[in-house]
């Protein structure tokens, strides 16, 4: 009997002390979003979005984060039908942003096209100092279209313009300018762990509460308030102020291992 070879997995991810580590895992490619890695990506984002997950790094094997598209596969793919599903890429995107735990993108090595969308939809973006960026799809003849809606949401569109239209290289310090990235440093390492240890300092539901806050655009001040009124009523509330008062870490803190 035949035996059908089976493809090894590109996208890791693991859960540790309520942490999910997603590693992109196909250095061959420079990570580059074939179907099989956006098809793995997703899957691995619906098993960190459950509730035993309180933070999620997007890490990458070196030494490249994400070469944008296969531009390989996509030149030999059949056109999709009017009838085609939801972009997967959409997905990612909107899964990323939307996931009540925080996303924090560990970025170590060059980010091109559709790889800075992935970068630009997480909450936390923490690049080494040494890495570049470039928006090349207009150089292939197309344009930065889904990830425009992540990534036009962090930054103004005159920074981006430029970029966006001549696809030029671009280095850490004008991300950071731009807005692009939150943090650059020497050791992402180092600076992603201290960003975890923050967010898990703080309550599951009180944390998710204030990602939706950021993500919602201009805030309605009613709706805050009541926000407010609800949170301060909250179990979380009540422990997390007898703890204060007590002198004592909260029950949803975890035990440094």
């Amino acid at each position: 009997m035949a035996t059908v070879a089976r493809m090894s997995a590109i996208v890791h991810c693991h859960v540790v002390s309520s942490v999910a580590t997603i590693t992109l895992d196909s250095p061959g490619n420079r990570n580059a979003l074939s179907v099989q890695l956006v098809t793995e990506l997703a899957q691995a984002l619906d098993r960190a979005d459950q509730p035993d997950v309180r933070a999620v790094v997007l890490a990458h094997t070196p030494p490249v984060f994400c070469a944008g598209a296969d531009l390989k596969e996509r030149s030999s793919a059949p056109q999709p039908g009017a009838d085609a599903p939801k972009n997967p890429m959409g997905t990612i995107l909107e899964k990323l942003s939307s996931m009540a735990a925080p996303t924090i993108a560990a970025v170590d090595g060059p980010v091109r096209a559709g790889g800075v969308g992935i970068m630009a939809a997480c909450d936390l973006v923490v690049v080494n100092s040494s890495v570049t960026f470039a928006f090349t799809e207009v150089r292939i003849g197309v344009a930065p279209a889904v990830i425009s809606v992540p990534i036009l949401a962090r930054c103004g569109w005159s920074k981006l313009a430029a970029p966006f239209l001549t696809g030029e290289t671009f280095d850490a310090a004008t991300a950071k300018d731009m807005g692009l990235v939150t943090h650059v440093s020497d050791d992402v390492a180092a600076t992603v762990q201290g960003l975890v240890k923050g967010i898990l300092s703080g309550a599951p539901k009180a944390v998710a509460a204030t990602k939706r806050v950021l993500r919602q655009g201009a805030p309605n001040l009613a709706e805050m308030a009541a926000l407010s009124e609800a949170l301060f009523r909250s179990e979380e509330a009540a422990e997390g102020m007898a703890a204060f008062i007590e002198k004592r870490p909260p029950a949803w803190m975890v035990p440094e291992s």
